[in-house]
């Protein structure tokens, strides 16, 4: 039992990230039906805004402190961070060691804009165009973008450490009635999934309940009925995939403490995530959440060592496995719309 609750809680973990991805990947395909293969790239640019405010917060000038001496006796010139010369101390250090949580504030406006860059600079033009040219224009795009991130911050991962209060672990068996010390988790793992759960449920609740969100699932089910009302459903659209944009920044913030950011982890994500989209169903929202969580708490029971004793390397195929069953069973995914990709 103990075994079993700590894979799920690790599938959870890595089904966060995919289902995010997916979610932004299927908002994009729903609402402008173009196939995204820059998605990668902006959850990689969310996590590199976790590290420039990183950095930003650690700029820092040179004072002299009388306190501390040399080996001479002569006092020591030490670096002093610009927010600690602001704040204080106290208050300063706190600022600094939260950097992660708040570039989730510092990276919302910036993932807004390059996502209506995207659409408006590019992606407009290939609307009406066949999905192989979709599919190669954003994937030139995302290897440009890859390659700028590069050139900025170099090639090697760049540790981005969680709040010192959330580097630990928490007792997780004892909330759920297990021994003490039984199911033992990283506390900011923890995190990432209760966050993408609040992401996810947000972006849900917006689509349902308001009156913006209700005219963007109208157009995604029937764009002509609802352009010919007089609506501007195209701007509707633009902000959608600004949002889906921002919602792919989010996941890359907050995964930055996990996996410290470099510049291709956009494409190892990317691909694993439109398997979350066609095994969840092309179009379907609730198809990609459900396949992200499914398929990241298989990818994890399939990384178990007795797993993996009796069928070696099964933890790299499970994904496509399950994907190339269900596309062959359902070719429309799990939850997808009758008719779609049944051609």
């Amino acid at each position: 039992m103990d075994a079993i609750l700590l894979q799920i809680l690790n599938g959870l973990d890595k089904g966060s990230a995919y289902a995010m991805i997916a979610l932004g990947l299927t908002l994009i395909f729903g609402t402008l039906g173009v196939v995204n293969f820059a998605h990668g790239a902006l959850f990689m640019i969310g996590a590199f805004c976790a590290v420039t405010l990183n950095r930003i917060l650690n700029l820092s000038y040179t004072v002299v402190d009388e306190t501390q001496k040399d080996f001479l006796g002569n006092p020591l010139k030490v670096d002093v961070p610009y927010v600690k010369g602001i704040f204080g101390d106290a208050f300063g250090n706190a600022i600094i060691d939260w950097s992660v949580p708040l570039a989730i504030l510092f990276s919302i406006p910036i993932m807004l804009a390059v996502g209506y860059a995207m659409e408006r600079g590019l992606i407009k033009h290939f609307y009406k165009r066949p999905h192989a040219d979709q599919i190669l224009v954003t994937f030139g795009l995302a290897i440009v973008m890859q390659e700028i991130v590069k050139y900025f911050f170099g090639a090697n991962p760049i540790p981005t450490p969680a709040p010192d209060a959330l580097k630990g672990s928490i007792d997780f068996g004892v909330l759920v009635g297990l021994d003490v010390n039984a199911v033992v988790y990283p506390a900011w793992r923890f995190v990432y999934f209760c966050f993408a759960a609040l992401v996810i449920g947000g972006v849900f609740a917006f689509l349902q309940f308001t009156t913006f969100g209700m005219v963007v699932r109208a157009g995604m089910a029937d764009r002509e009925t609802v352009g010919l009302l007089g609506i501007n459903i195209d701007r509707r659209f633009t902000i959608m995939f600004g949002i889906a944009a921002a919602v792919a920044g989010l996941a890359g913030v907050m995964y930055a403490p996990i996996n410290s950011p470099n510049y291709h982890m956009g494409m190892d994500f990317l691909v694993l995530s439109f398997v979350v989209v066609v095994v969840g169903g092309m179009g379907s929202l609730p198809g990609a959440v459900a396949a992200g969580f499914l398929l990241g708490i298989l990818e994890s029971f399939a990384s178990m060592n007795e797993v993996k004793a009796l069928l070696p390397g099964i933890d790299q195929i499970i994904i496509y496995l399950v994907a190339i069953i269900i596309l062959l069973t359902r070719p429309r995914g799990l939850m997808g719309r009758k008719g779609v990709m049944e051609d």
